[in-house]
This record gives C-alpha cells, sequence and structure tokens, in this order.
C-alpha cells in the first residue's frame, strides 16, 4: 500500500512540474531567450579574461588584408600589441549602426590617452563603402583614433571574415533595414591577437558584447542589458596584462 501511495506522489509531482515548467522552457526556446539572456548574463567575478577556444585550441584573429578611410593598407599584423574591439557594420545602416558607433565613440573617449587601444571596423557594403565615403563617416561620427580604421575592400574576403573568421553574422537580406543584416556583436581581442571575454553566470566565455545597447539605454525592448560598461572593464583588465 505504501509503494502504491509513493507511485501516486511521484506521478502528481512530474504531472505538476509538466504543467508549470515545460510551457516556460518552450516559450524561452521559441523566444530565443534562452540563448540571448542565460548565455550572454554575464558574472559578477572577477579575474583572469577567458580566451575563447575551438578544438581545444585558443582562437587567434583571422588575417586579413584591407583599406582603411585613408587609403592605407591595414593587415591584422598592424594591430598586434594593441587591445582593440572588432565590428561589421555599414555607413548606410539605418538601425543599429548608428547606435554601435556612438558606443565605439565612447570607447574612444574613455580611453584616448592609451596608445595600445584600437578599434577595427569593417565594412559589409564595400562595394558602396569606398575610402572616401568611409573617411566622410568618420569625420561625421568624431572618429579620431589613429588606430581606429574603417576598412573596404574584397566582399568575399570581409564575409568571409566575419561569418567564418569571427563568427559574427553577416548577409545580404532584402526585407532587413538598409538590405543587409548582421549582429550588433563586438568581439575584444588582447595585445597576441587572441580573441577573448569574461564568463557568463554558469563560467562559460560569453564570446561577444553586446553593442547595440548604450550605457544611458541599459536594456533594450527585448530585456537585454548593456555590456558597453563591463566591455570598459574587461578592455581595462587586457591594457594592464
Amino acid at each position: 500500500m505504501d509503494k502504491k501511495y509513493t507511485y501516486i506522489w511521484i506521478s502528481l509531482i512530474i504531472l505538476i512540474f509538466g504543467i508549470i515548467v515545460i510551457p516556460t522552457i518552450v516559450d524561452r526556446i521559441k523566444s530565443g531567450t534562452i540563448v540571448q539572456s542565460d548565455r550572454m548574463d554575464v558574472s559578477s567575478k572577477t579575474g583572469t579574461l577567458s580566451y575563447i577556444t575551438f578544438e581545444g585550441e585558443k582562437r587567434r584573429v583571422p588575417s586579413f588584408e584591407l583599406v582603411d578611410q585613408d587609403s592605407l593598407l591595414i593587415t591584422d599584423k598592424d594591430y598586434l600589441g594593441k587591445v582593440y574591439v572588432v565590428e561589421f557594420f555599414f555607413t548606410r545602416c539605418p538601425s543599429i549602426c548608428p547606435i554601435m558607433t556612438e558606443n565605439l565613440v565612447n570607447l574612444q573617449e574613455e580611453f584616448e590617452d592609451k596608445k595600445d587601444f584600437g578599434i577595427a571596423s569593417f565594412s559589409i557594403t564595400p562595394k558602396f563603402d569606398t575610402p572616401e565615403v568611409l573617411k566622410n563617416y568618420a569625420e561625421k561620427h568624431g572618429i579620431k583614433n589613429l588606430d581606429w580604421h574603417l576598412m573596404t575592400g574584397d566582399r568575399e574576403e570581409i564575409y568571409t571574415l566575419a561569418n567564418e573568421g569571427f563568427n559574427i553574422f553577416a548577409a545580404e537580406n532584402a526585407d532587413a533595414p538598409g538590405g543587409f543584416e548582421h549582429s550588433g556583436l563586438f568581439a575584444l581581442v588582447d595585445k597576441q591577437g587572441y580573441l577573448r571575454s569574461r564568463t557568463d553566470s554558469y563560467g562559460n566565455p560569453i564570446v561577444y558584447y553586446r553593442g547595440a545597447i548604450t550605457e544611458a539605454q541599459e536594456e533594450n525592448d527585448h530585456g537585454e542589458k548593456e555590456q558597453i560598461s563591463i566591455l570598459k572593464k574587461d578592455i581595462k583588465k587586457l591594457l594592464e596584462e
């Protein structure tokens, strides 16, 4: 008799769990909030920043050779010895790019006295974003850091760099604002050319930082929190290494 009642209680507990918890999990999977919130909720722990690894190897910045807003040839080697932030953008972007640029200008001002800090901006519309267009964009937005290069060049090289090299999504999409879509993420690179980041609440690297939410906003309409403030802290850590 005791066993019978035990089985009944276990069945009731499983039933209650299914009614209350499972629908919530399904909703979060559909909305993507498991990935967007849990995966990128950062840990409050301080300490050494994690390396981003792939198949057990620390990931380095892939090689590239492109032209910047001053028509200078820039390669990945030009950034060695510097801590820098990477983004993919385009000058005609009507949605997240202006916010991303605002955040990067914020970082530029935060580290204006640091000669070993830089920014790498890669245009995903290189046919339109010529050095002249990028130069005008830089002047319009107050880009002054000599190590902030806005780069253009071979389209295939840039898209391979984004989608395979950094795994930061970029693609043409006629239905997206401006005809192109891309993530609003920033990558952080150390002085040796390795991708670095702090960890999430589970102790895993967050890999990228949200670049399309300002510090003043604190969070967006989806409840995602800004990460520019923590990016500043992590840049400072790498500059001190």
